[in-house]
């Protein structure tokens, strides 16, 4: 047995966990031995009782390695443990870092040292959409990746706006490979792996829940330098993020929003509790020379747009008023997330502009 598939059976044993593990690993030096081990050598590491040794001991009857080795092949993807170099080495030094990662896609160096994590609410106004497609472009373009977790709302347009800067952006479940969620968002996640990675700790199989998004958030953070926040109401999952990257030692950074607006209420006080108020990429790019003892050399991204093809055919379903994205998917006879795509990429180079209710008027 490998290392790495050692690995992936610790990780699917029940309340073994992140620390746990750490704490199994280094007692008896890998994961490989901590399957080998007895009952009662386990039983001496803290935090580890009968049920929890027993369920390792005899890890065969409640965990099928094959199936799961088999799924993740299936799929495409490939498990990241500590020891690989394309670990995130961010990630690495948390407290509680996953014990494996499964990777769609492909993670570069860059990922590893220049990410940014942008959160938001799932019911972000007007305005904190065009603030995270702003900042999502802005800071893609400059040469950061952008980490987000690929859920409605300031996720989605953070993920679609690093797209259509051509630059790099990860997104991380609060799911396992095969339990997308949200559905609607499976047609970005595979454009995603085209220029970035899909990225979870949870096997194959595992649904999303109101347990998995929170230990997701950590690794948003986890694997980023600095955690944007745009909009988020007082109880909003992405405060969660926030406190976990200030734990972590995380640089934290929020969008200013209107003082009457509940969605925008935590996103303000954390800007009073300390974190840097953005307007634009600039505001978080200044901090290099801070936050590294060796400015990143950044690699800037290089977005076209050529209105010929897909793009033209968008563009003249336009109409002289504004027109309804209904009425341009209608007319264009093109799917709705390749509409939608693109005329993200158009409004952030200038050729068009979204306006509320779903509109689109040219700009060009």
């Amino acid at each position: 047995m490998t290392e790495t598939e050692a690995s992936i059976v610790l990780n699917m044993i029940a309340h073994v966990g992140p620390l746990r593990f750490r704490k199994l690993y280094h007692h008896f030096g890998s994961a490989v031995a901590v399957l080998k081990a007895t009952g009662e050598s386990l039983r001496h590491v803290e935090g580890v009782g009968h049920e929890i040794a027993e369920s390792i001991r005899t890890w065969e009857k409640q965990v099928d390695l094959k199936a799961e080795i088999d799924r993740i092949e299936a799929f495409g993807a490939k498990v990241l443990i500590a020891s690989d170099k394309t670990y995130p080495s961010l990630l690495r030094n948390i407290a509680d870092p996953p014990i494996v990662l499964y990777c769609w896609g492909k993670l570069e160096e860059r990922d590893l040292h220049h990410g940014i994590g942008i959160v938001g609410t799932r019911d972000a106004s007007h305005y904190g959409l065009e603030a995270t497609k702003k900042l999502g472009y802005q800071l893609a373009y400059a040469g950061l990746t952008v980490f987000s977790g690929l859920a409605r709302g300031v996720d989605t347009i953070a993920h679609q706006a690093a797209l259509a800067a051509h630059g790099r952006t990860i997104a991380v479940l609060g799911s396992g490979l095969e339990e997308i969620y949200p559905q609607e968002n499976i047609p970005l996640a595979e454009k995603i792996i085209s220029s970035g990675a899909v990225i979870t700790e949870f096997p194959m199989s595992t649904k999303p829940s109101q347990y998995t998004f929170p230990k997701r958030n950590r690794i948003i953070s986890g694997c980023s330098f600095g955690l944007l926040v745009v909009e988020a109401g007082l109880r909003s999952g992405a405060l969660i993020s926030a406190n976990q990257a200030m734990e972590q030692g995380r640089s934290i950074y929020s969008v200013p929003g209107r003082i009457n607006q509940a969605s925008a209420l935590g996103s303000n006080k954390l800007i009073q509790q300390g974190a840097k108020l953005v307007m634009e990429a600039g505001d978080i790019l200044s901090d290099f020379p801070l936050l590294f003892s060796n400015q990143p050399q950044l690699e800037h991204s290089k977005p076209t747009l050529s209105l010929h093809g897909e793009d033209l055919i968008i563009y003249e379903a336009i109409g002289d008023e504004a027109t309804p994205i209904d009425q341009i998917i209608a007319l264009s006879s093109l799917s709705p997330a390749l509409v939608s795509s693109k005329l993200l990429a158009m409004e952030l180079s200038g050729h068009v502009r979204s306006i509320p209710g779903g509109r689109f008027v040219k700009l060009i």
